[in-house]
């Protein structure tokens, strides 16, 4: 980051450009301000000091001309008194500070400093979205520069044409449908169904049908014949999410599946030939689950054949800045809003919190940002909008709400029972608040 001074009075210019030096800054020093626009361009990483009073190119036409360039460029103008009021108007105008001569160096430098903090961050979101915009790509889809998410897309760009059923093991919140889904995307059987099936939120009764589908009076209620979603993923990917909470019955069951590829539907006799692929999901140590009798062993080596761990967001707080703009970006479109700017003391507090709801709660935190809630982690500052700061009470009743109902589904892994317990309302009320809200039910689990 440099900043570039620019001053007729060769005096004045030394004096700004020691101040600036001694304080670490770096500095380039002109008295031309044709010369100074000519080091100027888009991605320029740096501000500009400008006196106002120049012969040929004053500071309010540099001033233009470097908002021609890059209209978010800070200028600082450097103004004597009788050019106060003018300086003004050439801040409402887009100048982004000025400052009265004689320049005193703590005031100098404190105003430098910000303007260098503000360059910096528009620069790194300007990064950010470009990094953002790559369509279908991995890196667009995959997000982080951390070595653990490199690890990951590497991972699946090998696995996604490879003819083999996959096991995502991660926590709550990583993303193991997205990381599901561009398996899926990427590899030739992007042609067929994706069919996700979370196996902890149906009940038994129903499981078994919605997997392997049934024929007409196969059970009370049966009336007509049902695909289910094996046969529905049939040149296609089928995902298991919570694999560990498939009844063990059924994991017999798919155990045959994923050796013989073939399937009968309930109260059926016709074996139906699959080509397909199963992803499944779990958050669990499957074998200590084996050892303990509550997962079949079988089943959990014919899974194993390839493993891909998603890592914590703990563990790669690097790739925070670039999610949250991410998602700030998605839910300021929702919403219909600019997106917030967001400062460096909001981007600290976020990297050094826990992110125990991982990219889940993440994703949260920029929706909540998005509607103006601070930086959106429980105790932060909360802004308010419109009429000198106060909105209807109804407007914020509402708006607390939501970040309640949405903070204690993140703390409950987006279990909807449990929140549901936690809260001390009934399912059905949960559901009513969630749709209220805008909160999809297919990205929570029933339990």
């Amino acid at each position: 980051m440099t900043v570039l001074l620019i001053d007729d009075d060769h005096e004045v210019l030394d004096a700004s450009r020691q101040t600036l030096e001694l304080e670490g800054f770096a500095v380039e020093a002109t008295t031309s301000p044709a010369d100074a626009l000519d080091r100027l361009g888009p991605s320029w990483p740096g501000v500009v000091v400008t006196d106002v009073r120049m012969p040929g190119l004053d500071g309010f036409a540099l001033l233009e001309r470097v908002r021609a360039a890059d209209p978010e460029v800070p200028v600082v103008l450097v103004t004597g008194h009788g050019d106060i009021a003018m300086a003004m108007r050439a801040v409402r105008g887009g100048a982004y500070d000025f400052i009265e001569k004689p320049a005193e160096p703590g005031h100098l430098v404190e105003v430098v400093r910000r303007a260098l903090e503000h360059r910096r961050l528009v620069l790194e979101n300007r990064s950010l979205r470009a990094q953002l915009a790559g369509g279908g790509s991995l890196e667009a889809r995959i997000i982080g520069r951390s070595a653990a998410i490199e690890r990951l897309r590497a991972a699946v760009a090998g696995l996604a044409d490879a003819e083999v059923d996959v096991l995502l093991f991660g926590e709550t919140g990583t993303g193991k449908e997205l990381i599901a889904r561009s398996l899926h995307d990427a590899g030739r059987r992007r042609a067929g169904n994706f069919v996700a099936l979370n196996c902890g939120a149906l009940p038994d009764t129903i499981i078994e049908s919605e997997l392997f589908g049934h024929e007409p009076g196969a059970f009370t209620g049966a009336q007509g014949r049902r695909i289910g979603k094996l046969e529905h993923a049939d040149g296609g990917t089928l995902f298991l999410d919570e694999i560990e909470s498939m009844p063990m019955h059924l994991q017999v069951k798919l155990l045959r599946v994923l050796q013989e590829r073939v399937i009968e539907r309930v109260g059926g006799n016709r074996p139906i030939p699959l080509d397909l692929r199963v992803v499944a999901a779990t958050k669990v140590d499957l074998l200590r689950q084996a050892g303990e009798g509550k997962f079949r062993e079988d089943l959990y080596y014919r899974l194993n054949v390839v493993t891909v761990p998603l890592p914590p967001l703990r563990e790669r707080r690097e790739d925070v800045p670039l999610l949250l703009r991410h998602f700030l970006d998605a839910a300021a479109a929702r919403a219909r809003r600019p997106a917030p700017p967001v400062d460096a003391a909001a981007l600290a507090r976020l990297a050094a919190h826990g992110w125990p709801g991982n990219v889940r709660e993440l994703r949260n935190v920029a929706e909540r940002m998005a509607l103006g809630l601070g930086d959106g982690l429980a105790g932060g500052p909360v802004t308010g909008a419109g009429g000198g700061g106060i909105e209807p009470l109804a407007e914020q009743m509402d708006r607390i709400e939501k970040q309640l109902v949405e903070d204690a589904l993140a703390r409950c892994g987006g279990r909807v029972g449990e929140t549901a317990d936690k809260l001390g309302i009934t399912r059905k009320t949960l559901y009513l608040k969630m749709r209220h809200h805008g909160l999809q039910r297919g990205d929570f689990t029933e339990e």
